[in-house]
């Protein structure tokens, strides 16, 4: 992704464009430019998700991106750092440590601009599913199933994320050129380094039946899918025989 697009839409941002970020916190130098890094995503998602909303004769309701540093107290309840970026549906909001991007760096071998928008289109597409109902069905669902049942449909549940991730960023590049030389690679990396067999496999022992993200090679598919085609009509991950 083009450095100097980045640095000129963020100075658009911050003269009163969308995106904004809300934050607690005095960002360093380092920090402030990861969070000019994120509005500049998220600006690129909203561009891409309402064109998608108007084709279906539908208003999109643009999220708000909280920069936090350490611990956030959300309407979802108290996170901290460990637990990466969310979306919390309470309050449509996603949370984004300002530590995360150097993390994905160093601890997860996925370095590069797309591998970070990757990630920031993820948490987008937990909105969307919110929007679109499926957030809801899904707790409704999980008062009625065990631990097993509902981790398999937490699964399908960020698999779709996964895709929506991919949809977003094919159509950026279509209405704004976004990627350079590398960039998939990069985002690619990114969806395998967070798949729940390659986490665990840091911690020395694999557990099938406890993954609620899906498996590396489940969740480079499913991007990639979401990616190559730009077809939302494609990501029905919870009627998929194989994921």
């Amino acid at each position: 992704m083009s450095v100097k697009r980045i640095l000129d839409q963020a100075a658009v941002l911050e003269g009163g464009g969308r995106a904004g970020a809300q934050a607690d916190i005095e960002l360093d130098p380092a920090e402030e430019e990861r969070g000019q890094f994120a509005r500049v995503v998220l600006a690129d998602t909203e561009d891409v998700w309402n064109a998608i909303f108007a084709e279906q004769g539908r208003k999109y309701r643009e999220p708000t991106l909280v920069l936090f540093s350490g611990q956030v107290d959300s309407a979802c309840g108290f996170a901290q750092s460990a637990s990466g970026p969310f979306y919390c549906p309470a309050d449509q909001k996603l949370y984004l440590d300002t530590t995360f991007f150097k993390q994905l760096d160093e601890q997860l071998g996925a370095p590069g601009d797309l591998a970070c928008a990757y990630v920031i289109a993820h948490e987008v597409g937990h909105h969307i599913q919110n929007l679109m109902g499926t957030t809801d069905r899904l707790d409704r669902a999980r008062r009625a199933l065990g631990p097993a049942e509902y981790n398999e449909l937490s699964v399908r549940l960020e698999l779709q994320a996964d895709f929506l991730a991919g949809v977003a960023l094919h159509h950026a590049q279509r209405m704004k050129d976004i990627l350079e030389p590398g960039d998939v690679e990069d985002a690619l990396r990114a969806a395998a380094a967070i798949g729940d067999d390659t986490l665990q496999k840091r911690g020395g022992r694999v557990v099938p039946e406890s993954f609620t993200h899906g498996t590396s090679e489940q969740r480079l598919r499913w991007f990639r899918l979401g990616l190559t085609t730009g077809d939302v009509t494609q990501g029905d991950t919870f009627s998929a025989d194989q994921l």
